[in-house]
């Protein structure tokens, strides 16, 4: 299959025009790192109709590099499969000295993928071959998160059940003990601690995060979840699974939360 075949490039230009023009990210600089040349040039003509100012590497040694020039890359689109450095290895090194928003690229039905690059510190991964569109869509959701973090007016540190979280300094302590985040795990531990006591829904948690519904092969909820719990719950339950439902930020002990 041709690259324009997978990259689902739409021939309706009335259309293409309309959606284009609902939404600008004011020229938001984008890397994008894929061996596929010819895949990355249409991926690079799409992306800067939609306003986007966008570069290009081509292997993971050159990746890694520019994502880390100056002036620095507002998010970084990351395929998996790369010459060299494969797109694990980037997203590794690029994690011990940046926190820029990356969105990987995986093979479809590739589970393990996508698992592994959300707990290396993913924002988000899209299955190749994709819409444009949701691509796109999906970068602008990452970015306005961003921005709205960037914005967000700092407020008091939260203590709940033993964890502290300090919005200031984007520090987690649990039990006295200092614990690393991602950006994404920090988000969604701060607004189920914010929640404490009550049921955030898959839905709930997707759309502040994704600003889209979760779906029942969507994993990557679930993936920040089980990491969360894993730093956090060395002697007892702090994140509820309530099935069905969502998740529970416990406010005491599981008996005392079901008691209050």
């Amino acid at each position: 299959m041709c690259a324009k075949a997978r990259l689902q490039l739409f021939t309706n230009p009335p259309q293409l025009a309309c959606y284009i023009g609902a939404v600008s990210e004011g020229n938001a600089r984008i890397l994008v790192i894929d061996d596929d040349a010819e895949l990355a040039s249409l991926l690079g003509e799409f992306l800067r109709r939609e306003g986007f100012d966008v570069a290009f590497a081509h292997d993971g040694e050159k990746g890694w590099a520019a994502a880390l020039a100056t002036p620095p890359r507002d998010l970084i689109v990351l395929d998996v499969m790369l010459p060299g450095l494969d797109g694990f290895c980037v997203l590794r090194k690029l994690r011990e000295k940046s926190r820029v928003p990356v969105l990987m690229l995986t093979a479809r039905g590739e589970d393990v993928d996508r698992i592994v690059g959300l707990e290396l510190g993913a924002d988000d991964y899209l299955p190749k071959p994709f819409n444009p569109r949701e691509l796109a869509a999906r970068i602008r959701a990452i970015l306005r998160r961003a921005d709205a973090r960037a914005g967000e007016t700092v407020g008091q540190a939260i203590s709940v059940n033993g964890v502290t979280l300090d919005p200031s300094t984007r520090e987690v302590t649990c039990d006295g003990r200092a614990i690393e985040f991602t950006t994404i795990e920090f988000e969604i531990l701060q607004a189920l601690m914010r929640a404490a006591g009550r049921v955030l829904s898959r839905d709930d948690v997707m759309e502040m995060l994704y600003q889209r519904k979760s779906t029942p092969f969507d994993r990557a909820t679930d993936v920040h979840i089980a990491h969360l719990r894993k730093k956090l719950e060395a002697d007892r339950e702090i994140i509820k699974t309530v099935r069905g439902v969502g998740y529970q930020f416990l406010r005491g002990r599981a008996s005392e939360d079901r008691a209050g």
